[in-house]
């Protein structure tokens, strides 16, 4: 069969999608769709798994946190290289919704679940897909490929519950007409009294901040002795902050003085914001650009889409990539694993596989404006020219494993 063929089978199979209970997919018409070359098209999908391991239906149920434009172009492709290798088809059903709302299915489903791989944003909600069990360890030859801070693993590095597919950056974000960029150089620095009231950023609510204060925790023991880190921290704030916490931290907690600073932060960055918490990431950038504050959070793809749409944002907004100069500017994952009831755990395995390999890869990073997972992948044109930049490389469990702490630390500091 040639390629032409096998890519409309391909796309018919998603077309043919039947619907589930939940919010499923109409898969099919979508502008975004890119074809892979036929070369990669021609590569064997999954060589981690054995042809006579694949599972006898041929296929696999996947329960996607991501949009539909994020992930379809990506599942047509694998149809139509996993028909051209093994002379087959296979079936990708797939599901969308919220992350939250596809983890309590899956609970919910318990070992009805027809769910084989689930796909979902930030380390964050990974990490509470495995405390909820509904998670299996993922296979070695495929956690292998995936560098070890970029997924969940062992204390002695072995493989975890999930791997990280794509990585997205959470810089700072200036208005060129308004701001001094270098007057914020870090996350930190955006709590300094000089700020007050030039500050947009989400609520409290967004995993996407959880994970940011997460990661200040977790980095903040290596950095209590950098003096110029936390010198214009207000002495009362960081009595306050002491005052609310030392009866809750228990001596052994590693963590116990970095929650002191971390509290402080936070308390003086909600002092900063120029207006109450509101919208989502892409907001934030809009309100930068309308004049409503001077700085904002938010995920770098988010500005790529913007900026694809209008170049001209890029001339009213900027982007700062903090903290270059230790720990790096903090990034976070997509990700995913295999369900612990999968009915398929081989095919969900290939499909892993598929997605882990280099074209894969840089169809995110062109496409999607994330960053690959994989190293020596490139860039999209537009990320090049968002520029170079250290990048934390916290184990990514940390954010998940943090999380309460960090949702309790906002909301201390009053950040809603």
């Amino acid at each position: 069969m040639d390629f032409e063929k096998k890519m409309a089978l391909a796309n018919n199979s998603l077309l043919n999608c039947r619907k589930r209970q939940g919010k499923a997919l109409r898969i099919g018409a979508v502008a975004l769709f890119m074809a892979f070359s036929q070369a990669s098209i021609a590569q064997n999908p999954c060589p981690t798994v054995a042809a006579d391991a694949l599972d006898k239906d041929s296929v696999v149920n996947v329960y996607s946190a991501r949009k539909e434009a994020l992930i379809l172009p990506l599942l047509q492709n694998f149809q139509a290289a996993f028909s051209n290798h093994y002379d087959s088809e296979i079936q990708v059903n797939l599901i969308t919704g919220k992350a939250d709302g596809l983890l309590k299915r899956i609970e919910l489903e318990g070992k009805a679940t027809p769910a084989d791989i689930f796909i979902t944003v930030d380390a964050g909600r990974l990490h509470r897909a495995k405390s909820a069990n509904v998670l299996r360890p993922v296979p070695k030859s495929i956690a292998d490929k995936v560098p070890t801070h970029l997924r969940d693993h062992g204390v002695d590095g072995s493989a975890g519950y999930w791997i990280g597919l794509s990585q997205r950056a959470r810089p700072i974000y200036y208005s060129r007409k308004r701001a001094d960029q270098s007057a914020v150089t870090s996350y930190e620095k955006l709590a300094h009294p000089d700020n007050a009231g030039k500050l947009c950023v989400r609520s409290s609510g967004s995993i996407y901040n959880q994970s940011l204060v997460a990661a200040m925790i977790a980095s903040m023991p290596d950095r209590l002795d950098q003096s110029d880190s936390f010198e214009w921290l207000k002495q009362e704030t960081l009595e306050w902050a002491r005052g609310q916490l030392d009866s809750q931290n228990e001596v052994t907690d590693p963590y116990a003085e970095a929650k002191v600073y971390v509290l402080a932060w936070a308390k003086q960055l909600v002092e900063n914001f120029a207006r109450p918490p509101t919208g989502g990431d892409t907001d934030q950038i809009r309100a930068v650009a309308a004049g409503q504050c001077d700085f904002s959070l938010a995920n770098s793809y988010y500005f790529g889409r913007l900026v694809a749409k209008d170049a001209a944002m890029a001339d009213d907004v900027g982007i700062i990539w903090p903290n270059q100069n230790d720990r790096g500017s903090h990034v976070n994952v997509s990700g995913a694993g295999i369900t612990v009831h999968a009915k398929h755990p081989a095919n969900a395995q290939c499909l892993l596989d598929y997605m882990l390999k280099p074209e894969s890869q840089e169809w995110y990073a062109q496409v999607n404006y994330e960053y690959p997972v994989l190293p020596d992948i490139p860039w999209s044109d537009l990320l090049t020219e968002f520029g170079k930049f250290k990048a934390d490389d916290l184990e990514m469990r940390k954010l998940g494993e943090l999380n309460s702490e960090a949702v309790k630390i906002m909301d201390r500091a009053g950040w809603r």
